[in-house]
């Protein structure tokens, strides 16, 4: 429909390897189209693309997950405009109990082949396709602070200034964000903005925030190789423990902190959140950027 609106959606490409068989790919079955297919949906209000493709996966298969590295996305004529889905690979960390309903009545691991002659949709047999090539990653997410107080009117020391309103919402609203990629280790600059924007998700997952003077703005103003040392030590234990970790810093040193990572320098709102998969060698392999939802 020319003119339409877009409709935004997300979904996940969930594989698993079981000892001593070939990999498999999760799909659903969905009476109302008769279709075998991934699982994805719309998004919720204010709701992050990769929020959205966990929740639907779990809730169209009950398969909890994290996200890995990114796949294409698709888009394709709907009654009212367009939808454009974005699907990541899945990482499978719990299962639930399936129980059918109206909008997904079956689900089933098969092996690739058997999925690729199952599978309803062309679009979604490549991704399919391109989804299995994709090397192993570990996410590693750049948060940059909350919105903080007006300098001008903070009269105690900068490393104390405390989130705004607004900046408390926005690290609320990261807890879902977060959760996609299964973050579990939690380093921050250890000024009060960056750790208090970590702190409603590691106060959710029961998770400590590791604070950093190194990547405060005062310390790396004085010590930029000290924030280069220490990135790179973040970055090499997450590529070597395969555990997902997030790092929040400040506007003046986040440049550093993405040269690390192989990253060209680019402005990031507050709240803003970097994705950097990293091989086990601790190379970047991918980047996605996220922008605040509020």
């Amino acid at each position: 429909m020319a003119g339409g609106r877009l409709v935004e959606a997300a979904g996940a490409i969930v594989l698993r390897r079981p000892p001593g068989k070939q990999v498999q790919v999760l799909l659903i079955h969905r009476p109302s189209y008769n279709d075998w297919s991934l699982p994805k949906g719309k998004l919720d209000p204010d709701e992050y693309l990769p929020a959205a493709a966990v929740r639907e996966t779990v809730e169209e298969t009950a398969a909890v997950i994290r996200l890995g590295h990114p796949v294409d996305r698709i888009q394709y004529p709907i009654p009212t405009g367009t939808k454009r889905v974005a699907y990541w690979l899945g990482v499978m960390t719990a299962e639930k109990r399936f129980k059918p309903n109206s909008e997904v009545d079956r689900r089933t691991w098969l092996t690739v082949p058997s999925a690729l002659r199952r599978m309803t949709y062309a679009d979604e047999r490549d991704l399919l396709q391109q989804a299995v090539t994709l090397p192993q990653t570990t996410p590693l997410l750049i948060v940059r602070h909350g919105k903080a107080m007006d300098r001008k009117h903070w009269s105690g020391k900068d490393q104390l200034r405390q989130l705004s309103s607004r900046g408390r919402k926005q690290s609320k609203q990261l807890i879902p964000l977060l959760d996609a990629y299964g973050v579990r280790d939690l380093d921050s600059s250890s000024s009060l903005r960056c750790t208090s924007t970590l702190a409603p998700y590691a106060k959710a997952q029961r998770l400590d925030v590791q604070g950093w003077a190194t990547l405060s703005e005062e310390k790396a103003k004085e010590s930029p190789e000290g924030v280069r040392k220490l990135m790179k030590r973040l970055i090499g234990e997450t590529a070597a423990s395969g555990v997902p970790r997030a790092i929040c810093g400040h506007r003046p040193v986040l440049p550093l902190m993405l040269e690390a990572l192989g990253v060209p320098n680019r402005p990031m709102l507050t709240a803003a959140v970097l994705v950097a998969h990293l091989s086990p060698e601790g190379e970047t392999v991918s980047v996605e950027w996220h922008k605040p939802r509020v």
